[in-house]
C-alpha cells in the first residue's frame, strides 16, 4: 500500500510542472527511441540476410577458374564435376554451369536476362522448388532439347505472371519451350533479383545460344543420374575415366556448384574439393591453385556482421542520449528538492524517515524516465515503421531490446537520481521547516 501511495505521489509532484517534466524526459524519449529504431533496423537487416541464406541453399560451394578461356589448362570441365561426385564422399551434387546475358521474346515483348546452361542440379542443390511444371529429363539433357525453365520474374514480364507451362519463347532468336516455372525468392545478398533468370539445358546453351562447338555424339545415359531430371547426383558407380581440360575444350565451363553433406564442415569439403581439382590438373606441391572456391554463404554472413555491428554501433551513440536525460533527472530533481525543502521539512515532523524522504525521490526520478522510456519505445515504433514503409528497410522490433532499453531507462533513473533523493534525506527537519 504505501508503494502505491509513493508512487500516487511521485505522479502528483511530476504533473504539478508538467512543462518542466516533459522538457526534463525529452532526453529519454529521443534515446531510447533512437535505440529502439537502431536495432529495430539491424535486427532486421540480420534477419533478410539469414532468410537469404537460406534461399541460397545450404551447404553449397561453387568453383570457378580463374580465367574462362575455353581449352586453356585451367578450364572446368564435366569431367572435373563427375570426378568430384565420384571421389569426394561427402559430395552430394555436382554440377557443371555456363551462363551468359541473352533476350527472351515473347510476342511482341521482350526482356534481357541472365540463360544458364545446366542440367538442371543447380536447381535442385539451391533447394528451388517450381511453382509449376517439372525438371529436365535426362532425355532432354542428352539431347540439348530447347526447353526451359524460368525464373518468376520473367513469368512476370513476359507472360502476364501465369505459368503458360508449354508456351514457346525465343532467346537469342532461339525458340525455347517453357516446361517449368521457379518459385519466388526474391533479391539476393548483393540486391540482384534471383527470379531473374532462364535455365536451359547445358548442350543447348552451348550449341544454340551461348556459344557452339563440334557436338560430340551423345553418350549412353550414365548409371550416376538417378532422377528423372538428370541432375548429378551421388549414387554408387563407377569412376568415370579421368581426361583433362585440354582434351574435351568444348566441355570448359564458367562454374562448377557443389551441394556436400551437412553433416560434414565446411573446410572438410573445401579440402577435399581441392585435393581432388589439383590432382586432376597435376599442380605441383607449392604451385598456387589455378581455381577458386568460394561460399556463398560467407559474403552474406559478412554482410549480417557488418549490419550487426553497425546497428549496435548506432545504438551505443544513442545511448549517450540517455546519459543526458539522466544529468537532466539529476538537475531537475536537485531544483525539486530546493524548492520542497519545507515540505521536506514537514513529512520529517510528523514522523516521515530519512529513507522515506529518499525513496520517495528515487521513485519520482524512476517514474519520469520510465514515463519517458515508454514514450520513447512509442515513438521508435514509430520511426522504425516509416522507416520499413517508406524506406523499403526491413525492421524487427525485438521484445527483449525493448525491456532492454526499458531497463536501462530505470537504471538511468535510480543512478542519478540517487543523489537528489540523498540530499533531500539528510536535510535537517528544524533547517527545513524555517526555509521559506
Amino acid at each position: 500500500m504505501m508503494l502505491l501511495e509513493s508512487f500516487s505521489l511521485a505522479l502528483g509532484a511530476l504533473g504539478a510542472n508538467r512543462l518542466r517534466s516533459a522538457l526534463t524526459a525529452l532526453g529519454i524519449v529521443l534515446g531510447v527511441a533512437a535505440v529502439v529504431c537502431m536495432v529495430a533496423v539491424g535486427e532486421g537487416a540480420r534477419s533478410q540476410i539469414s532468410e537469404k541464406i537460406g534461399k541460397l541453399g545450404t551447404n553449397l560451394l561453387f568453383i570457378q577458374p580463374y580465367t574462362y578461356a575455353a581449352g586453356a589448362r585451367h578450364a572446368l570441365t564435366e569431367d572435373d564435376a563427375e570426378a568430384l561426385l565420384h571421389e569426394v564422399p561427402i559430395v552430394q551434387i555436382s554440377t557443371p554451369v555456363i551462363w551468359g546475358k541473352v533476350q527472351v521474346i515473347a510476342g511482341n515483348r521482350h526482356w534481357g536476362t541472365t540463360a544458364w546452361g545446366n542440367d538442371s542440379g543447380y536447381i535442385t542443390a539451391r533447394e528451388w522448388p517450381l511453382s509449376a511444371g517439372r525438371l529436365f529429363s535426362r532425355r532432354e539433357i542428352a539431347a540439348g532439347s530447347k526447353v526451359a525453365i524460368v525464373g518468376q520474374l520473367i513469368a512476370d514480364k513476359l507472360l502476364n505472371g501465369e505459368p503458360r507451362i508449354g508456351e514457346t519463347i525465343r532467346v537469342d532468336k532461339v525458340p525455347f519451350t517453357i516446361i517449368g516455372v521457379l518459385e519466388k525468392r526474391g533479391e539476393s545478398g548483393s540486391g540482384v533479383s534471383q527470379d531473374d533468370l532462364i535455365v536451359v539445358p547445358l548442350r543447348a546453351a552451348r550449341s544454340r545460344v551461348l556459344g557452339s562447338y563440334q557436338e560430340p555424339d551423345p553418350e549412353p545415359e550414365s548409371d550416376s543420374a538417378d532422377i528423372e531430371d538428370g541432375s548429378r547426383i551421388r549414387k554408387k558407380a563407377a569412376a568415370p575415366a579421368i581426361t583433362y581440360p585440354h582434351q574435351a575444350s568444348y566441355q570448359a565451363l564458367d562454374y562448377l556448384v557443389v551441394k556436400y553433406d551437412a553433416s560434414a564442415p565446411v573446410q572438410q569439403a573445401k579440402r577435399a574439393i581441392e585435393e581432388v581439382l589439383r590432382r586432376r590438373r597435376h599442380l605441383e606441391e607449392g604451385t598456387p591453385n589455378d581455381f577458386g572456391i568460394f561460399d556463398p554463404a560467407d559474403a552474406l554472413a559478412t554482410q549480417e556482421a557488418a549490419a550487426k555491428s553497425f546497428s549496435w554501433l548506432l545504438a551505443a551513440i544513442a545511448s549517450i542520449s540517455l546519459a543526458v536525460g539522466g544529468i537532466s533527472i539529476m538537475n531537475t530533481m536537485l531544483v525539486s528538492v530546493t524548492e520542497r525543502t519545507r515540505e521536506i521539512g514537514l513529512r520529517m515532523a510528523v514522523g516521515a524517515r530519512r529513507r522515506d524522504i529518499r525513496n520517495q525521490f528515487l521513485l519520482e526520478a524512476v517514474v519520469l524516465a520510465l514515463l519517458g522510456a515508454l514514450a520513447g519505445t512509442l515513438l521508435g515504433a514509430l520511426a522504425a515503421a516509416l522507416v520499413a514503409r517508406y524506406g523499403g528497410w526491413p525492421v524487427l522490433i525485438n521484445p527483449a531490446i525493448v525491456l532492454l532499453a526499458c531497463g536501462c531507462t530505470g537504471l538511468v533513473g535510480v543512478t542519478f537520481g540517487s543523489l537528489p533523493a540523498i540530499r533531500a534525506s539528510r536535510l535537517d527537519p528544524m533547517v527545513a521547516l524555517r526555509t521559506e
